[in-house]
Parts: structure tokens; C-alpha cells; sequence
């Protein structure tokens, strides 16, 4: 008894496309009505109708710009892992070693023998390897 889901149409973008327009259709005709307005009847009349055209013609383009904008797709970051790196100290000497980070590794931790006294070496610090940065030339 598998039931096989059919995908789902984004249609909220079509419809949101036709109720701009209409709302554009209909700030351009109370546009036109203002005009007869302002010939025929007097300035308070084909005021409020102005009014009313202006209002519409920014809410309508208003709403295409944001729904053009949400099409554009949104940029894909990719993050690329950075290296870590652990310092080795040895006590006696003064001997450093770094190397990769290594999974378990912590500051103070005793780590491996020094090759120049055999004494144990401890995890000095663990950081980040700094990006260079390139420098522009002006």
C-alpha cells in the first residue's frame, strides 16, 4: 500500500504575479480616471483618484521587484575546510615541532619524545593556519 506523493507545484508565485497585475491594471485606470477627473469635475475629485493611482502604481512595482528578486537564486556557499595545526613543545630543550591537528589532541597533552633530548613533549597550542592575504599593489 505505497502511496506515491506527487510533487508540489510552487504556483504562489504565479498567483502573486496575477494580483500585481491587477493591482497595476487598476492603478492605471483610476490614473486615467484622475485626468477625466481633473478636466471635467474639479481638483478634489481627480485628486483623491491621483491619490489612489499613485498608491498602486508603487505597490505594483514594488512587488515585481521583490518577485524577480526572489527568483534569482540564492548563491551557493562553499566553505572549505581550513587547516588546523598542533605545536609541540618539549620542556627541557626548548625543541618545537608542528604538525596537523590530530583527532584527541589537547593543550598539555603529552605527546611523543623529543628527538634531540628523548624527553616527553607536551601540546603547546593549537590553532588555525592564518590565510595570507594577497596585497594590492597601488
Amino acid at each position: 500500500m505505497s502511496e506515491e506523493k506527487e510533487p508540489k507545484t510552487k504556483r504562489s508565485p504565479l498567483i502573486l504575479f496575477a494580483v500585481i497585475t491587477v493591482i497595476l491594471l487598476l492603478s492605471l485606470v483610476f490614473l486615467i480616471y484622475a485626468f477625466e477627473a481633473f478636466a471635467n469635475s474639479g481638483f478634489y475629485d481627480g485628486l483623491w483618484l491621483a491619490v489612489i493611482g499613485i498608491i498602486g502604481l508603487v505597490v505594483s512595482t514594488y512587488g515585481f521587484s521583490l518577485l524577480f528578486q526572489a527568483r534569482k537564486a540564492a548563491p551557493q556557499l562553499i566553505l572549505k575546510p581550513q587547516k588546523v595545526l598542533t605545536e609541540v613543545l618539549c620542556q627541557k630543550c626548548g625543541f618545537k615541532n608542528v604538525r596537523e591537528f590530530q583527532r584527541g589532541d589537547y593543550i598539555l597533552q603529552v605527546s611523543e619524545t623529543c628527538p634531540k633530548c628523548n624527553e616527553k613533549m607536551v601540546v603547546d597550542s593549537i590553532y588555525r593556519e592564518a590565510k595570507k592575504e594577497k596585497k594590492s599593489e597601488a
